[in-house]
C-alpha cells in the first residue's frame, strides 16, 4: 500500500508540475522567452526528474546488474565499438514523456534493453536542442541512447534561412546549405552537448536518405553528392571539437538502392543502420512483404561494407497476415543468418501517422502470440 501512495504522490506532483507548464505556456504567448523561457525550462525538467528520481530508485538497481557488462562501453565508445554482445533495444513513442513505456516492454518480453531509441528534428525549438535530459536518464537506468537525428532545415527561425526567396522551402537544397555553414552555430551548440554528456551516443543522421518521397534530405530536393558532403561537415564540426564519444549511424533506405552513392566513406561511418517494417496490406501501396525480403535479400550488400549493422526500426503490423508467424520467421537461427548484425531495435510505435493518413499501432504488449514468438527466439539471439 505504500509503494501505491509514493507512485501515486509522484505521479501526482507530475501533473501538476504539468498543469503549471502550460497556464504559464498559455498565460505567457509569445513572451515566454529569456527569463520567462528558463523558468519553464526549469519546470519542464522537474517533471523528468520526478519520473526520474522514482524510476532509478526502483529499477536502477536491478537494471544497472543486469546490465553489469554493458558498464564500460557505457563511457567509452571504443569498448562498444568492441563488444562481442548483441544489443536489444526499443524505440516507443510515450519516451517523451516517460521511460516507464520502455520498462513496461522489457518486463512484457522478461529482458532488459541495452538500448533506448529516440528521435528528435533540426530545429530553433526547445525540444530541437540537444536531448540532454532523455539522454541523462536513459544513462543513468544503465542504457546507451540511440539518438535519430533529422535534418528538418524549415524548423529554424533565426539567421538560418536568411536569404531565401519568400515562399521556397528551406529544405529545397538544403543539404547545400548545411555544406557553406548556415546551420553551424546549431551544429556546434549540439556537437559541445553531445561531449559534455559524457557518455556513449549512437547518432543515426538524416536516415533514408535515398528515399525520394519521405523525407525532405532525399533526393527529390538534393543530389547524393550534396548529402555525402552534409554528413563529413557535420561529422567534420564533431571531430573538430572533440566529441568523440559519437558512433556514426549511417541508414539508407534499402527498397530504393543507390546505396553506394550515398556511402560518405568507409572512414566517415561507424555503423551502418536500416529499417524493417512491414506494413502489411494497410495501404494500396503496400502489400504482406517477409522479413527476408524486406531485409535478407539486401542483407549481402549490407555486409560487404564491413561494418556493424544496427536494424533501428523492427516491426510489423497486424493487417494482412499472421505477425506472430513473421516475428519468428524473422529471428529464427537469426545470427548464423545475418552475422554482421550487432543489434536491434523494436519499433514499438502506438499512433504512427508519419507514412499514412490513418494512425498505426506497431505495439505489441496486448498481442499474446507475438509475445510468446519473441521470448522464445530472442534469448537464442542475446546469448554470448
Amino acid at each position: 500500500m505504500k509503494k501505491v501512495i509514493a507512485r501515486f504522490s509522484v505521479v501526482f506532483a507530475a501533473i501538476v508540475v504539468g498543469l503549471t507548464l502550460v497556464y504559464l505556456l498559455a498565460f505567457l504567448g509569445d513572451k515566454s522567452s529569456g527569463p520567462a523561457e528558463n523558468l519553464l525550462n526549469s519546470l519542464n525538467r522537474s517533471v523528468f526528474e520526478l519520473e526520474e528520481e522514482y524510476i532509478l530508485k526502483h529499477k536502477s538497481e536491478s537494471r544497472a546488474q543486469r546490465l553489469k557488462w554493458l558498464g564500460a562501453s557505457l563511457r567509452n565508445k571504443d569498448s562498444l565499438q568492441s563488444l562481442n554482445r548483441f544489443l536489444l533495444g526499443a524505440y516507443d513513442h510515450r519516451v517523451d514523456i516517460s521511460l516507464q513505456p520502455i520498462l513496461d516492454l522489457e518486463d512484457s518480453l522478461r529482458t532488459t534493453f541495452p538500448l533506448i531509441h529516440i528521435y528528435t528534428a533540426w530545429g530553433s525549438k526547445k525540444e530541437q536542442r540537444f536531448p540532454a535530459e532523455k539522454v541523462r536518464a536513459i544513462t543513468t537506468l544503465g542504457s546507451i541512447p540511440v539518438i535519430t537525428w533529422e535534418p528538418w532545415l524549415n524548423d529554424f527561425t533565426g539567421g538560418e534561412n536568411q536569404g531565401i526567396p519568400t515562399g521556397q522551402d528551406p529544405n529545397k537544397g538544403g543539404l547545400k546549405r548545411i555544406v557553406v555553414g548556415k546551420y553551424d552555430t546549431y551544429i556546434r551548440q549540439w556537437a559541445e552537448e553531445a561531449k559534455d554528456s559524457g557518455v556513449t551516443l549512437l547518432l543515426r543522421l538524416g536516415h533514408e536518405m535515398n528515399d525520394p518521397y519521405r523525407y525532405p534530405w532525399g533526393p527529390q530536393n538534393n543530389q547524393p553528392e550534396d548529402y555525402i558532403a552534409a554528413w563529413k561537415h557535420v561529422v567534420g564540426i564533431f571531430r573538430e571539437l572533440k566529441a568523440d564519444n559519437v558512433i556514426w549511424i549511417w541508414a539508407p533506405h534499402l527498397a530504393y538502392g543507390e546505396l553506394e552513392a550515398f556511402f560518405p566513406g568507409a572512414d566517415w561511418v561507424d555503423w551502418i543502420s536500416t529499417g524493417t517494417l512491414n506494413y502489411g496490406t494497410v495501404a494500396p501501396w503496400s502489400q504482406w512483404w517477409s522479413f527476408e525480403e524486406i531485409f535478407g535479400k539486401h542483407y549481402p550488400e549490407l555486409e560487404s561494407y564491413q561494418k556493424p549493422i544496427l536494424i533501428a526500426e523492427f516491426g510489423s503490423l497486424s493487417v494482412g497476415g499472421n505477425r506472430s508467424e513473421w516475428y519468428g520467421a524473422a529471428l529464427k537461427n537469426f545470427k548464423t543468418r545475418f552475422p554482421m548484425v550487432k543489434s536491434l531495435l523494436l519499433f514499438h510505435h502506438g499512433n504512427d501517422n508519419s507514412t499514412t493518413y490513418q494512425s498505426l499501432d506497431w505495439t505489441i504488449q496486448r498481442d499474446q502470440e507475438v509475445l510468446d514468438t519473441l521470448r522464445k527466439y530472442l534469448p537464442e539471439i542475446l546469448e554470448k
